[in-house]
């Protein structure tokens, strides 16, 4: 059995249990073993307020996340991790455009699973940055961040490709309800493996972060003989 979705527009002044029938009998003729799961009607109104409720939701979750990274790394972990987030959300925004996709809750949640996903793999990359930040203090801040990327990318890498394999899967396989779905999800994660890399690291070094704040980074890592005067 295969299934299939079927949107048309309701005429102004008909009544949408007349269109619905009258649609059910001309489908029913042509394929008489036809099966109507189920309607759905989405107005005007309806729309704007999914439009609305999505993007106050998407706002929501970036700003959590901001104070999150804020609370558990410095102020210039979260600006790197705002500025990836963004940069997810445009592009996979982008791409339902450009492929002209609908925008459902199916999409939300999409958007949504992207940012967690990428914010998961930001903050993988900066638990190492801090980690390194306090190991080697004398090291130039843009080699630190280059040593930390390296060391987390192949962990990166692997878990996005395993996450694209099964997401291509669910593209081809399941339907038209889920392929929207799919393919954003898919395009979002390969972009937030990118960001967590090329945006929000590189951001930190913009902005720079200062050593030695805490009593925690105050302490001293020893990696080899103690250097003397």
């Amino acid at each position: 059995d295969s299934g299939a979705i079927v949107r048309f527009q309701i005429p102004e002044g008909t009544a949408q249990a007349d269109t619905v029938n009258r649609v059910q009998v001309a489908i029913t003729g042509a394929v008489p073993d036809a099966r109507f799961s189920g309607t759905s009607v989405v107005g005007s109104k309806v729309s704007g307020e999914l439009l609305t409720a999505g993007v106050l939701a998407l706002v929501v979750a970036v700003i959590l996340m901001f104070l999150y990274i804020a609370f558990r790394f410095p102020w210039q972990f979260g600006l790197g991790a705002v500025f990836g987030l963004v940069h997810d959300v445009v592009l996979v925004f982008g791409l339902m455009v450009l492929m002209r996709l609908e925008f459902s809750l199916n999409s939300v949640a999409a958007i949504l699973t992207v940012i967690g996903y990428s914010m998961n793999d930001t903050v993988v990359v900066f638990d190492r940055l801090r980690e390194n930040l306090r190991k080697y203090k004398t090291l130039p801040l843009a080699d630190i961040i280059d040593l930390s990327v390296n060391e987390t990318l192949s962990r990166t890498i692997i878990t996005g490709i395993t996450a694209v394999m099964v997401l291509a899967a669910l593209a081809v396989l399941g339907g038209p309800a889920l392929f929207a779905f799919s393919i954003a999800l898919m395009f979002g994660i390969i972009i937030g493996t990118y960001s967590s890399v090329y945006i929000a690291a590189p951001v930190i070094l913009v902005w720079g972060v200062k050593r030695g704040e805490s009593a925690e980074d105050a302490q001293p890592v020893v990696l080899g003989p103690a250097s003397r005067p």
